[in-house]
């Protein structure tokens, strides 16, 4: 602080003497001051306190506006050009032009006040004029082809920071009005661009865009006086033709910020614009840079759109249009209450421009940044789509040349058709149906793709596609390709025809799939149609092929909704005729059977439609997978899957009996509940030998939960065939309380080809279930740490008693050579937790019934026989409590 008191009389003492000092003394002591108050405020870091800052503004500015004037005065353009650069970065202290500068720069930065002071002094006319020789007087080359002296870059940086300082006011830009360098620069950027200083392109134009946004009434009256903006158009026209589009581009850019900031204040220059040719000039630059390397002309390319897009709001008068709306229309759409926010359409001259380059470029940027211009001009206003499709209709012409656009484009486009219904939640049916013949013609399959994939995102949106696109033939046209296809893959069937289901017919396929589907969810009247149209048997060959399984099987459970016997009878006869290795086909059949059961409705179908032999016949073709260790086809599947395929299998079973006293009946009167133990018993887990040690005696005793948490959330060593077999048992008791059905201890696959959603369709992809270690852990996380829940059964209602009967038959099979210890614990708990599910009167009649006691006889007679054996005792007492209620004299006796 004390420096700058010191300071500040040094500069009082200045100002009191010189009014009676020469000019050159003036000169003299304001340039010894000037290092010491810069090299002050470099101490203070910027932190200046200086009373007479506006005073010391003026003087400086004042001096170096002078010492610029008297570099120019009387000399040639490049002459002066040369002096100007040496003055300006002369270090000494004789004449001082950075010294100047510097000062001059820091000053400008202070306040506005300080500022005014600067422009006062006539500054801001020097230095455009310093700017002007700089820019169209580039210096001679040498022989080596470089210039005579290299710019000063710091000098350069602190003379164009002064002027973007000054202009952004609108005093700096009023203080170019008196001399004509304004017009000159400006004209200058339109005509002189290929032969001014390459060094000071780009500094110019910041200068000039800086101007621009600063633009005053009396400035744009002077531009309009001179008729800047019609001459330079008139040289950018022949720029066009010679430059490179970059450098047009670059060019045109400053001439388009004149016209775009002027129109707030007056559209003088707008005028002058339009009515020479200016739209016309832009379509010819901009189609220029079609091919063009983004890295080259990018920010102005994207700049000029970016302006011309804002030119398409200026304009004196609304658009007044009356649109025609088509209905159906979604509910929650009222054109009468689309408000405006005032950023309307109104030139439409200027959206032309950029219909016009759509149509004509097939540039991937080009047409993508054409693209975005439209969605931001949606974006202003939701009224503007319907002022422009119902005058220009660029989105309804674009759609009929879509197919020939990059693939990227199209993308582009279709998300924005889709936006019309997802964010304006408007349907244009003249738009879907011209969609639809592009479609059709599918002139080019990656185009019919996006396009089927935004008509998908529509119809999820709402039922009401489901009927407008059935009324419109849509529905027909996809049902029509998909039979089409169908012959192929069935002619195909056992053979590679090369090419014919790859890449991207195979996507379209599944999307086409896709889509029927979306159009039969929820809609009878579609679904008859299908039938209508001959289409189940055609349906069904899809089934085969993974990609296409969960779109056929989706159409296929809308089918039932109208025909369960026809639903029964394709899933049952599929899984029937699937292979062993088909093991994901079963899977997807039997999801998609358990969705089905879960209506009362269907359980008829099913028994008819010979569904519990179907099922059961499932675990017959999987004898020995489970074996340890596995062998054949099975060592490629892993035991997790084949646990899998068992579960969705039982747990079908299960649904389709659940609350259904006639396939209860059924099921126990035929005899299956014994072939389901016979079945499960041939696994490979269970034991298929009658003989086997007794261990003396059993160390431990442990629950059948204790097994189960020792087993699969302990570190305890369990043998593979073990794990096996209680994972089976625990899903015998499951069915036992009817519960099964509603189990999920697996996770789904991920989505298959052609479901994409709508920010992500970069195609199609495989997915595959992956394969568990030996020890479970996607099974058996979902029990651990639920184990009282799950297993804490106490009066628990028995469902289907003779999921008991089936414990029973497996209870010997519970059995491996050389772990009989560990065998006679699993099965003891076996038998406890079999007594602990009938212990109540009602319970026990309920086993008596389903023949338990005779499955007890028969399947453990050696036990009972032995009494030595470790399952006599909790056997005997099992068949004592079941004794008091038995409706079985004969096995009694």
């Amino acid at each position: 602080r004390l420096q700058w008191e010191t300071l500040g009389r040094q500069f009082v003492e200045y100002e009191q003497v010189a009014p009676f000092l020469i000019p050159e003394e003036q000169q003299r002591r304001l340039l010894d001051f000037l290092p010491v108050f810069l090299k002050a405020w470099e101490q203070s870091g910027g932190a200046m306190v200086f009373p007479n800052i506006q005073l010391l503004a003026s003087e400086v500015s004042k001096l170096l506006t002078m010492e610029i004037k008297r570099n120019l005065n009387g000399k040639p353009a490049e002459e002066a050009r040369l002096a100007l650069e040496q003055f300006l970065q002369q270090k000494g202290e004789v004449g001082g032009g950075r010294l100047l500068l510097k000062s001059v720069y820091l000053l400008s930065q202070t306040d506005l006040r300080t500022m005014w002071n600067i422009i006062g002094s006539g500054l801001p006319a020097a230095l455009l004029q310093c700017l002007y020789l700089f820019f169209t007087f580039p210096l001679k080359k040498t022989s080596d082809g470089g210039e005579t002296s290299e710019d000063d870059t710091q000098t350069q940086e602190i003379l164009v920071k002064i002027m973007l300082n000054m202009y952004r006011e609108e005093q700096g830009v009023e203080e170019l009005l008196a001399a004509d360098k304004l017009q000159s620069l400006i004209i200058a950027t339109a005509s002189l661009w290929d032969q001014c200083s390459h060094s000071w392109k780009v500094p110019t134009g910041r200068v000039l865009r800086t101007i621009s946004k600063a633009q005053t009434k009396n400035s744009i009256m002077y531009l309009q006086a001179v008729d800047c903006i019609k001459i330079a158009i008139q040289n950018l026209f022949k720029l066009a033709d010679i430059l490179p589009a970059c450098d047009v581009c670059e060019a045109a850019s400053i001439i388009l910020c004149f016209v775009k900031d002027s129109y707030p204040i007056s559209s003088a220059l707008l005028t002058e614009f339009e009515n020479n040719d200016g739209y016309q000039l832009l379509l010819k630059i901009l189609l220029r840079c079609e091919g063009m390397q983004q890295s080259e002309g990018d920010p102005y390319l994207d700049e000029i759109l970016d302006m011309l897009t804002c030119l398409t709001t200026c304009g004196k008068t609304e658009l007044k249009v009356s649109g025609n709306i088509v209905h159906p229309q979604l509910p929650h759409f009222n054109f009468e209450r689309t408000r405006s926010s005032g950023m309307t359409v109104k030139n439409l001259q200027a959206f032309q421009v950029l219909q016009s380059i759509f149509q004509k470029s097939n540039d991937q940027h080009l047409c993508g940044r054409i693209l975005t211009a439209i969605g931001t001009i949606w974006a202003w206003d939701t009224v503007n789509f319907f002022l422009l499709e119902w005058t220009l209709q660029p989105i309804s012409q674009f759609t009929d040349i879509i197919h020939s656009k990059p693939h990227p484009v199209q993308v582009h486009f279709f998300q924005l058709v889709e936006s019309i219904v997802l964010d304006l939640s408007y349907i244009p049916h003249e738009i879907l149906k011209k969609i639809q013949y592009l479609i059709k013609e599918n002139v080019v399959p990656f185009c019919t793709l996006t396009a089927l994939q935004c008509l998908l995102s529509m119809t999820k949106k709402d039922v009401l596609f489901s009927d407008i696109f059935r009324d419109c033939g849509l529905l027909g046209l996809l049902l029509a390709l998909l039979r089409k296809q169908a012959k192929i893959l069935r002619k195909s069937a056992g053979s590679h025809l090369l090419g014919l289901e790859e890449g991207i017919e195979k996507e379209l396929n599944a999307v086409v799939l896709n889509m029927v589907s979306a159009l039969t969810v929820g809609s009878v009247r579609n679904i008859v149609v299908l039938k209508d149209y001959g289409m189940v048997p055609y349906i069904k060959i899809f089934l085969d092929d993974e990609c296409y399984r969960s779109a056929t099987l989706s159409i296929l459970e809308q089918l039932s909704v109208i025909n369960y016997e026809e639903y029964m009878s394709i899933i049952i006869g599929a899984l029937c005729s699937s292979t062993q290795g088909e093991l994901h086909l079963k899977l997807d059949l039997l999801k998609s059977l358990l969705r089905i059961l879960e209506s009362p409705k269907s359980h008829s179908a099913f028994r008819t439609c010979s569904g519990f032999n179907g099922l059961l016949s499932l675990l017959s073709d999987m004898e020995g997978a489970l074996q340890d260790p596995p062998s054949g086809l099975w060592a490629a599947v892993g035991q997790n899957c084949i646990l899998e395929l068992v579960f969705y299998t039982l747990q079908g079973i299960s649904a389709a009996l659940h609350l259904d006293p006639v396939n209860s009946n059924f099921f126990q009167s035929n005899g299956l509940f014994e072939k389901m133990a016979e079945d499960l018993g041939s696994l490979g887990c269970f034991w298929t030998q009658w003989e086997w040690q007794i261990p003396m005696s059993l160390e431990k005793t442990r629950t059948f939960a204790e097994f189960f948490d020792a087993a699969f959330c302990s570190s305890e060593p369990f043998p593979i065939w073990l794990k096996n077999c209680i994972w089976i048992m625990n899903f015998l008791d499951h069915m036992v309380k009817g519960t099964l059905h509603l189990e999920n201890y697996f996770k789904e696959r991920k989505p298959e080809m052609g479901e994409a959603s709508r920010d992500d369709r970069e195609g199609p992809q495989a997915f595959a279930f992956k394969k568990a270690e030996n020890n479970f852990p996607a099974l058996s996380y979902r029990l651990c740490g639920n184990l009282e829940e799950k297993w804490e059964v106490g009066d628990c209602a028995i469902v289907h008693p003779g999921a008991v009967c089936v414990m029973v038959r497996l209870l010997p099979k519970l059995y491996k050579e050389g772990h009989s210890q560990l065998s006679c614990e699993i099965q003891c708990a076996v038998v406890d937790h079999i007594q602990s599910l009938v212990k109540s009167e009602k319970s026990r009649q309920v086993m008596c019934g389903s023949g338990l006691l005779s499955t007890i006889i028969t399947s453990c007679r050696e036990a009972f026989r032995n009494e030595s054996h470790p399952l006599h005792l909790p056997l005997t007492r099992l068949f004592e409590k079941l004794a008091s209620q038995a409706i079985e004299p004969d096995v009694l006796r």
